[in-house]
């Protein structure tokens, strides 16, 4: 008998899959932008590196050393303090960056909510499975007669199959009760800052 040990660093094949899977999801969402949605996000990605963040203060710096040493130089001075031209670039150079990310945001702000559903339904249904699996081992345990019968009240309570509604309902209350809280404290300090 000459069987192969199993290799410690080979993925077992549900991993594998797992992993096929979410990366088709992606490659989906990805076919599913528009050719400009893509390429506004390549432009997003070269806008959020390093080097076009030197580019621009190397742009800067030149455009105000050339202005300023224009006239010593021979060129002439085409943008004089306070660089109005400079700033108009700037501005809209700054809207058309942040227009970009918001772009580039609000879709990966899209695949993220799907992904929280995703996950939220696997969550609840991993959470009914384990709650047949209780159920069924504690119905095993009374029907056997070599183990012992005994309340085991840790058990009984997790048999009972969870609520979302009620979970959500309790997460809404507390974070309704926090908000309160807030705007009670918030109000304190303004009346303390009112009075003093």
């Amino acid at each position: 008998m000459n069987s192969k040990p199993p290799d410690a660093d080979a993925v077992p094949p549900a991993v594998t899959q797992n992993i096929e899977i979410i990366g088709d999801y992606y490659k989906r969402a990805e076919r599913s932008a528009g050719s400009l949605q893509r390429s506004l996000e390549r432009l997003g990605d070269v806008i959020g590196r390093p080097v076009f963040f030197i580019a621009v203060l190397v742009f800067v710096a030149l455009w105000v050393l050339l202005n300023e040493l224009g006239s010593h130089i021979g060129i002439g001075v085409f943008d004089a303090p306070p660089f109005g031209a400079l700033q108009t670039i700037v501005s809209v150079v700054a809207l058309l960056i942040t227009t970009i990310v918001l772009i580039g945001q609000n879709r990966m702000a899209k695949l993220e909510q799907r992904r929280g559903q995703m996950e939220l339904q696997v969550n609840i249904l991993t959470e009914q499975k384990t709650t047949t699996l209780i159920r069924l081992l504690e119905e095993l345990r009374r029907d056997l007669p070599m183990v012992r019968d005994r309340h085991d009240p840790d058990a009984a309570t997790l048999q009972q199959r969870t609520d979302p509604t009620s979970i959500l309902s309790a997460l809404e209350k507390d974070q309704n009760r926090h908000l309160a809280d807030s705007s009670t404290t918030l109000r304190a300090i303004k009346s303390k800052d009112g009075d003093g």
